[in-house]
């Protein structure tokens, strides 16, 4: 059983905790993301509090689950609103020790992105890359469905993610 933690909206002062998590998900699961752990690592200062800033800024949002009794950040999700598109899941990652249902980091961080969302369309997307059959089996189990599209994925090793959607 793990201690408990709390859901919150990211912010420009989080950069560090931003930087540090973002470096920890590329190492972990580098076929999630469409930046490669090598460019992460060049990032400056202003990059990574660009990024806190998703956080409130009002086309994306970016959530953080910290441990409560540590202040280690557990987990992080994100949302984005193209230009006159719905919205897109982003940035998906839960730290190793902290995931599956009965930890509840992943749920919880989904529940605050579908809120976010809510206000911005009817459906929530989201792109998966096709060998990440630990991820979709997540998106499944809470209501995402594969909408036949495919994209290149552009980073080695190649391959395709997978469009999936979610009622809102």
């Amino acid at each position: 059983m793990h201690s408990s933690f709390a859901v919150r909206s990211v912010s420009e002062d989080d950069w560090r905790q931003v930087r540090s998590l973002r470096l920890e998900m590329l190492a972990d699961t580098p076929i999630a993301y469409g930046e490669t752990l090598e460019t992460a690592l060049r990032h400056q200062e202003p990059e990574w509090r660009l990024r806190g800033r998703r956080g409130t800024d009002r086309s994306s949002a970016s959530f953080a689950a910290i441990e409560v009794a540590s202040g280690r950040w557990i987990g992080t999700m994100g949302g984005y609103l193209p230009t006159g598109g719905e919205p897109l899941l982003v940035g998906v990652y839960v730290a190793p020790d902290f995931r599956g249902a009965a930890a509840g980091v992943a749920d919880l961080l989904l529940d605050a992105v579908e809120a976010w969302a809510d206000g911005y369309g009817e459906e929530l997307f989201l792109h998966v890359h096709e060998d990440n059959r630990r991820a979709v089996r997540f998106y499944e189990k809470r209501g995402f469905v594969d909408t036949g599209r495919r994209l290149a994925y552009e980073l080695e090793p190649g391959g395709r993610e997978v469009e999936m959607r979610k009622q809102l």
